[in-house]
């Protein structure tokens, strides 16, 4: 099970850091990820970490922006997401993956939190 949190409302210029929490199973060897869905658009990526931590890919959208980053000993994934802009609106969902690599499709992620959301006003 993955559940995440520290979603909330904030301005245009805002930070906000998302986390998630693993449980019934040790997520130390995966690779995890972040997508965001706003209203009536697909799941996007957003970023993926390798099970290390020594790679991380991103969307073009949230370079520079956002930092994703893990705790395996505490089973955990967070993303930082600094200089918030209202387009950034969405419900954030992390999802691990058992595929190596830092995948950036839906396809490539097993597992799926229920989704925390973020908006951000202008």
């Amino acid at each position: 099970q993955l559940v995440e949190s520290g979603g909330g409302l904030v301005q245009a210029g805002d930070s906000l850091r998302l986390s998630c929490a693993a449980s019934g199973r040790s997520v130390s060897s995966d690779t995890l990820g972040w997508f965001r869905q706003a209203p009536g658009k697909d799941r996007d990526f957003v970023a993926a970490i390798n099970w290390s931590g020594s790679h991380t890919n991103y969307a073009e959208s949230v370079k520079g922006r956002f930092t994703i980053s893990r705790d395996n000993a505490e089973n955990a994934v967070y993303m930082q997401m600094n200089s918030l802009k209202p387009e950034d609106t969405a419900v954030y969902y992390c999802a691990a993956s058992v595929l190596g690599s830092t995948p950036s499709s839906r396809n490539a992620y097993r597992y799926w939190g229920q989704g925390t959301q973020v908006t951000v006003s202008s």
